[in-house]
């Protein structure tokens, strides 16, 4: 599948004649080979596959998958250190958007291309794309999309979870399509559409331009990418409903009014707070949408230097960071449906508090909220902190600051990019060592697939036969 999915920028590599083509066919015929090689000698006892089994697929996949999607910018010599590709493979296929690289417009096209392209192939993810064009795999691949997809729950929408995926991915592709003619409308060329429209629809925030979507002086430009990380960090399954025309099971979300709310709230306080930075309060409106939008969906593109905002507005910023999108979004953090579920559960105590004996359940949209969907929102909670923790202090180990360590540690687990002091919207992650980069890169794993898929590879039991 990632042989396949080299082959676009093996064309626009073969196009532009920058050196960097062999890399892709070098890269594409190693993947191929490894890939094939096993379908020889090995023929699994069964087929289908229990919850333990979907669950150390989607955890090794991803690594195994970002080690060979490294492969191009490594061989081609533009990342020379294979530490440095891996960080930046992982940061494109997890859609977290953070780099290494202080010097992007000198790198050969078709790398530049496979990079925002690896962020299009995460956002949806990688097993769900399979799961769509091989339903031949279907056993029980509801395992795979389970382990891969983000959000306190996974639903199927339509009753086989191929016709699902293949669903999403519609979706997910029709509204990259629509972003991209939008873009070519608003004024950029084929190529910077297609770079920012896969950045975009993954919510991922690489750019092919060393100042991001500032590079292009457009308020036009920036008006389109925000509304579109917006739509972005939205559950697809309201678009479903929307394409079938159940507009009341859409707007009735509770999730969706928070999500809009918590954006319009932080860009309205933020845009008084930075009022007087701008020229007009139009241009205050813009940057603190396109911000607060660029990090609640965890997508990270800049146009302003929001490190030399008042500390008021990087403190919203953070919380944005880690509240994320909904759940069913291509956006990361910590999604919106749980931060809802766990206010009300914390409410609900309060209040078995005062009356010890009335009984109460937490309700989303007007359902009751199961008690196992609310112990695992408190489970990932406690992961988030524990990793964002453990984290900082390994980075902190780098001898870089405080404010770096710790917001370094929370961006890679929300998959957002960015992060402040040296390795804020203006700088990169080039700084770090060997080590830190090695921990972030986990870090960015682990919070694309919320954790679970990776920490169980640690589980003895995981790796039993009959574990």
């Amino acid at each position: 599948m990632e042989a396949a999915l080299m082959i676009p920028s093996l064309i626009v590599s073969l196009i532009y004649g920058q050196g960097d083509a062999m890399a892709f066919v070098y890269a594409i015929l190693i993947s191929v080979a490894v890939a094939v090689a096993p379908a020889f000698f090995v023929k699994p006892a069964r087929e289908d596959l229990n919850p333990k089994d979907g669950i150390a697929v989607a955890g090794l996949s991803w690594i195994v998958l970002s080690f060979f999607g490294a492969l191009p910018a490594w061989i081609s010599g533009a990342i020379p250190s294979l530490t440095d590709a891996y960080f930046e493979t992982v940061s494109g296929f997890t859609t977290t958007g953070a780099t290494i690289l202080s010097e992007i417009e000198s790198l050969p096209r078709g790398i530049l291309f496979w990079r925002a392209f690896t962020h299009w192939i995460g956002g949806m993810g990688v097993l769900v794309l399979t799961v769509a064009l091989l339903p031949r795999l279907s056993g029980r691949t509801a395992q795979l999309t389970k382990a891969e997809s983000p959000g306190p729950t996974f639903s199927k929408i339509l009753p086989r979870t191929s016709d699902t995926a293949k669903m999403l991915y519609g979706i997910y592709f029709g509204l990259s399509l629509l972003l991209f003619v939008v873009l070519l409308i608003a004024g950029m060329n084929v190529y910077d559409a297609l770079i920012h429209t896969f950045s975009t629809a993954g919510t991922g925030g690489f750019s092919n331009y060393n100042n991001s979507v500032a590079a292009f002086q457009s308020p036009a430009i920036e008006w389109i990418l925000a509304t579109f990380m917006l739509l972005y960090g939205v559950n697809f399954t309201l678009y479903f409903y929307m394409i079938r025309r159940e507009f009341k099971q859409a707007v009735k979300n509770e999730e969706l009014w928070v999500y809009l709310g918590c954006i319009m709230l932080a860009t309205l306080v933020i845009t008084i707070n930075v009022l007087p930075r701008f020229d007009g309060f139009g241009e205050a409106v813009r940057a603190a949408f396109f911000q607060v939008t660029a990090i609640v969906s965890t997508t990270g593109f800049v146009t302003q230097d929001f490190d030399l905002w008042p500390s008021f507005c990087k403190i919203i910023l953070l919380l944005m960071m880690f509240m994320g999108g909904c759940a069913g979004s291509t956006g990361g953090g910590f999604k919106v449906s749980r931060l809802v579920m766990l206010v009300k559960n914390g409410f609900r105590e309060v209040k078995q508090a005062i009356h010890p004996r009335k009984v109460s359940v937490v309700r989303l949209e007007g359902k009751a909220v199961p008690e196992t969907v609310l112990t695992h929102a408190a489970g990932f909670l406690f992961f988030y902190i524990a990793l964002w923790l453990v984290g900082g202090l390994l980075l902190s180990m780098d001898n870089i600051g405080v404010v770096e360590a710790i917001t370094a540690a929370e961006t890679c687990i929300s998959n957002v990019g960015p992060a402040l002091g040296a390795l804020g919207p203006t700088q990169n992650f080039g700084i770090l060592s060997n080590f830190s980069k090695w921990v972030c890169s986990f870090l960015m794993l682990a919070g694309r697939l919320e954790f679970l898929p990776i920490l169980c590879l640690f589980s003895v039991s995981i790796w039993r036969k009959n574990g």
